[in-house]
């Protein structure tokens, strides 16, 4: 194939790939897809509904829950377009800019996730180790100062990437391995030298991926180095189902990232549905299982629902 360069020829689109070796059956696959996006949504904005909508809610812990909700709700959004038009109508190409635009934000909104939940365990640590200050320290204020940083801090570590990406020449197959577009599946069809690139997404690991799950452990050291010193066998179980939600929520993240990485780097001629299906998870499980975990597991939340529905109720009658 003859090599395109960005400067002369712009490959105009790229070929998505649904569910390998399951074509034929897109359209009973979408039925599953469409449960999970469906629920990721409602769950996430009645979070945000609640939140929003009841004023003993608006602490810092839930102030940043709603933080959570919005990335999820982000990440939902991203996805959702290439994955039902492929499954539903079996419309596999995108637009070349579309394509970046896909990739910076499901980059994007996924950087934000770890940050919020590091940013949530920074709650937890000062709840649970310093409580007489936890008013004082965590202003609203300072949430929006921590918020508006997760956002700049996320944005500038995924845009030099793009730019980088797209300086270069793209003269293979346009053939991408998902339903959307990643930034690892997109340099792989890049006929050029590509270290700058390997060198600064080592980086960006190093920065966010490892750095953040190592800060959220180093928190909870600290808490449970102070609630197993000083607290009684009753407070000790109270301080760790408060934090609960908060460590599911980290496993949920985390563990299918793992496993993405461990899949690409050690089972790299594993069939394509392997890979897909570990792609998927990782980017479904959060939005989907983060509002179920605190609707159940957050007394509050629950509380919150149950009053928003019966107001609904009422209102419709």
């Amino acid at each position: 194939m003859s090599k395109v360069s960005n400067s002369t020829q712009v490959p105009f689109y790229f070929i998505l790939t649904g569910i390998p070796g399951f074509e034929a059956f897109h359209i009973w696959i979408s039925i599953p897809f469409c449960c999970l996006y469906t629920i990721s949504i409602v769950g996430n904005t009645t979070i945000l509904a609640v939140i929003c909508t009841e004023p003993s809610l608006h602490q810092p812990m839930y102030l940043f829950l709603s933080m959570l909700a919005l990335t999820d709700l982000g990440l939902t959004l991203t996805t959702l377009p290439t994955v039902m038009q492929l499954l539903w109508f079996n419309i596999p190409k995108i637009d070349f800019e579309a394509c970046f635009a896909q990739v910076f934000f499901i980059h994007t909104f996924s950087f934000m996730e770890s940050s919020v939940l590091l940013a949530m365990s920074f709650d937890r640590y000062v709840a649970i180790c310093r409580p007489l200050h936890y008013a004082t320290i965590l202003t609203s204020e300072v949430i929006g100062r921590i918020g508006l940083a997760i956002i700049g801090r996320c944005i500038l570590a995924v845009l030099p990437s793009l730019f980088l990406l797209k300086r270069l020449p793209f003269c293979h197959s346009h053939l991408l391995s998902h339903s959307y577009c990643l930034h690892q599946d997109m340099i792989r069809l890049v006929c050029a030298d590509i270290r700058v690139n390997s060198w600064y997404g080592f980086a960006l690991v190093l920065l966010i991926i490892v750095m953040d799950p190592l800060l959220i452990v180093l928190s909870y050291t600290f808490i449970l180095k102070n609630i197993l010193g000083t607290a009684s066998w009753t407070e000790q179980l109270r301080a760790l189902n408060n934090c609960l939600s908060h460590i599911l929520a980290v496993l949920v993240l985390y563990v299918p990232m793992i496993g993405v990485s461990m899949t690409h780097r050690f089972v790299k001629h594993a069939s394509p549905l392997v890979h897909v299906i570990m792609a998927n998870i990782y980017l479904l499980a959060p939005p989907v299982m983060n509002p179920i975990i605190y609707s159940v597991k957050t007394k509050q939340i629950r509380q919150g629902i149950i009053h928003l529905v019966s107001q609904r109720n009422m209102c419709l009658k």
